[in-house]
């Protein structure tokens, strides 16, 4: 299909809005090129084949230390952590299979180990620490870039909560699950199959997880309906820094929002019902006159590469991923 065609027949995209999310990243354009435009598969590879010498890919490769960490520790509070810095190669879709991928990866797989607390002080990164919201994290990018993480995906199967979801907490004595956590760990399960196949144990997790997503439909109370207004972790108090999950952001970390929840459906390839029907208006109604999303929060931390707009400005992320949702709910499925 040629560009023009695909523009005739996608009502929600125009030339002016490819053309703006075209003039960007290699992490960004690769994807534009094969959801939105349907480039040949000559294109996209060619796109995204620049990622590792060139842009984003390349700075964030470049921060990586000679003892394989990002930011000398294995995980932090600030965001330029190794776990978060392949949590943001692996959003922007750096080829797992590419030599600069291979040998970050290795180095990381070889060298970095977790610190801070006896639980799992000295373990190496991809078996994970304790917590199933960083575990999820780190299995999601293990998976993605071909390490095996067999073990860590057993211990978040075993974690799984009755009502379908997870939770940090469980272990103090939490029985509810938490959309922040939920989230993460089911993103961890898809890449897994995704890069491993089908299997059946890590199949119903995530079919039970994505239930407990959509009878809350995606961000209210299941037991009211009421609209989530606040994080129950931090309290009102918190709401200003830890908003409730209607309020967009990229990146997300460990930080739950309802594109967020969207975006996970549309690519574990669930079909839409009506019970994000709401979720899917409210996100819709967010696109300003020009068709793109704005950024409407920034969690604290150091970025280790800008590659956001600040808050309240057009975010070419945001916009990409709304607009493969709106496709995905239309019945228009994207890669």
């Amino acid at each position: 299909m040629s560009r023009d065609q695909f523009l005739t027949d996608a009502p929600l995209v125009s030339h002016a809005l490819i053309d703006w999310l075209l003039d960007s990243d290699p992490g960004i354009r690769w994807q534009v090129l094969r959801d939105l435009v349907r480039a040949s598969p000559a294109e996209v590879h060619a796109e995204r084949a620049r990622m590792a010498p060139t842009g984003w890919g390349s700075q964030l490769l470049a921060l990586q230390q000679a003892d394989g960490t990002w930011g000398g520790v294995a995980w932090n509070h600030g965001w330029n952590s190794t776990m978060h810095v392949l949590s943001l190669l692996r959003e922007l879709g750096l080829d797992p299979d590419c030599d600069a991928a291979r040998r970050a990866v290795h180095k990381v797989h070889q060298q970095v180990t977790w610190q801070g607390d006896p639980v799992f002080e000295g373990r190496a990164f991809f078996t994970g620490e304790v917590e199933p919201c960083i575990n999820g994290q780190v299995a999601a990018s293990g998976a993605y870039f071909g390490v095996d993480v067999c073990r860590l995906v057993d211990r978040l199967l075993a974690e799984q909560l009755p009502d379908g979801g997870w939770n940090c907490e469980a272990d103090r004595g939490s029985t509810r699950s938490s959309f922040n956590t939920t989230i993460c760990v089911l993103e961890a399960l898809l890449e897994y199959e995704q890069r491993l196949g089908n299997n059946s144990a890590v199949t119903q997790a995530r079919q039970r997880g994505e239930d407990y997503l959509l009878e809350r439909r995606l961000f209210r109370r299941r037991s009211t309906g009421q609209l989530i207004e606040y994080d129950r972790k931090f309290g009102p108090a918190g709401l200003a820094g830890h908003p409730a999950w209607t309020r967009l952001a990229f990146p997300t970390w460990w930080h739950y929002d309802l594109l967020r929840g969207l975006d996970y459906l549309r690519r574990a390839g669930v079909p839409p019902d009506e019970r994000v029907d709401e979720a899917v208006r409210l996100l819709s109604s967010k696109r300003d006159p020009q068709g793109r999303w704005r950024v409407e929060i920034e969690y604290n931390g150091e970025m280790p590469v800008p590659i956001e707009a600040a808050v309240g400005e057009p975010s070419r992320w945001l916009t990409l991923k709304a607009l493969r949702v709106l496709e995905w709910h239309a019945g228009q499925q994207t890669g």
